[in-house]
């Protein structure tokens, strides 16, 4: 942030610990799959979308098994963990506890409903703007459009006057300790609030409305993944993408190589600043080719002490949510070894396995084979080997 608001700063909540009682599925509403990954999936790759959110505390039920390797595969070192309650105001609070130690009082807090996947940027944005100096609060929201009808059993009654009524969206955002108190007193009270808006509410705080956008939906029933479907698929690509990648690496010391995460035993290592696995790597250069997002020097560079000796699946993950995030899936990918040796045909299976794991597809729609060079170039005399893929990618399908 700059100007006067510079010694401000702003975090995230996401209380994702409900299972959605109004949601018919064997699995908690958040992690509903839409598009081929779950939903608090899109909902957290919105909000770290936003480089001026410091940090983003996700609240999850105690022993949720799901949440540890959906934040290995989106990657931030942003991404915060806490263990959620019996309602959502109790679980927001545990987020903001979380905070305790990393926020100041008037930092600004957005707390986000993890059953809202298509927010978009914008909106997002102009949230973050109106939290200027001397306001209370801010929130998303939209006016009313539709005539409004007060049932009395099972029959039209009366007509609602609908001037001045908005409906209420996330996220919603106030001051640090301002939001913590207003929840601790709602406790206090026995009062069960909704929103963050109707506990500072009670309190005599008003928060500033801002406009949402009509693609802001929350999910409540099975049937509104399709329409969020439809929604994130007019935000990303909707045209097939084509990429290729090549890889190679020369052999050194050691008595391995590491093949689409498969360990194989060779009288000879590979020199490489990572694991040197020329499967994944010339993969990751297909997928990234396909989204135009440069190559994997760009991302994962061989000069960054992070990455030596790395696992290269870990480049596949991220790369994997990357190709999600553009609203895309993978159809098929393609991939050549070329080697004089080791023969990787005892492998193939283990090899697509893991490039299906990774990139959150069937096996079928992997495809290994190998090749020589007939013992011409450097491959032929066995100083090296190479991989080539090709993969094809498509917007996602509900």
């Amino acid at each position: 942030m700059t100007g006067s608001r510079a010694a401000l700063r702003l975090w995230a909540i996401v209380p994702a610990a409900g299972r959605g009682e109004r949601f018919t599925a064997d699995q908690p509403k958040q992690y509903a799959p839409l598009l081929g990954a779950p939903m608090l999936e899109w909902t957290l790759r919105r909000l770290l979308a936003e480089a001026r959110i410091e940090a983003i505390v996700v609240v999850v039920a105690p022993q949720d098994e799901r949440w540890p390797p959906l934040a290995q595969r989106l990657g931030s070192t942003r991404l915060l963990t806490a263990e959620g309650g019996a309602d959502r105001q109790t679980s927001v609070l545990n987020g903001l506890k979380r905070l305790a130690s990393l926020a100041q009082p008037q930092d600004w807090v957005l707390v986000h409903d993890a059953a809202r996947p298509c927010l978009t940027a914008p909106e997002l944005g102009n949230l973050i703007d109106a939290l200027v100096p001397g306001t209370s609060g801010a929130m998303l929201g939209a006016p009313l459009v539709d005539t409004l009808k007060r049932e009395e059993d099972g029959m039209s009654a009366a007509t609602v006057e609908r001037q001045g009524l908005w409906r209420a969206l996330t996220p919603q955002a106030f001051a640090y300790a301002a939001l913590m108190e207003g929840l601790e007193d709602a406790a206090r009270a026995g009062a069960t609030v909704t929103d963050e808006a109707q506990a500072m509410e009670r309190r005599g705080v008003r928060a500033q409305l801002v406009a949402g956008s009509a693609f802001n939906i929350k999910i409540t029933q099975a049937a509104d993944l399709l329409a969020a479907a439809r929604i994130l698929q007019s935000m990303g690509a909707t045209a097939m993408r084509i990429g290729q990648g090549f890889d190679v690496h020369a052999f050194g010391a050691g008595n391995f190589v590491t093949l689409g995460g498969v360990r194989i035993l060779h009288s000879n290592g590979v020199v490489a600043h990572s694991d040197g696995d020329v499967v994944i790597h010339a993969l990751c250069d297909a997928l990234l080719g396909a989204l135009a997002r440069g190559d994997i020097g760009q991302h994962f560079p061989d000069t960054d002490p992070r990455f030596r000796g790395a696992d290269s699946r870990v480049f596949l993950r991220d790369v994997a949510g990357m190709v999600r995030s553009a609203g895309l899936q993978l159809v098929n990918a393609d991939i050549t070894v070329i080697a004089e040796a080791p023969r990787i045909t005892a492998h193939r299976a283990a090899i697509a396995a893991n490039l299906a794991a990774d990139l959150g597809v069937d096996v079928q729609r992997i495809n290994i084979k190998a090749t020589t060079t007939e013992r011409l170039g450097f491959i032929g005399r066995a100083e090296g080997l190479a991989a080539q893929a090709v993969v094809l990618l498509d917007e996602l399908r509900a």
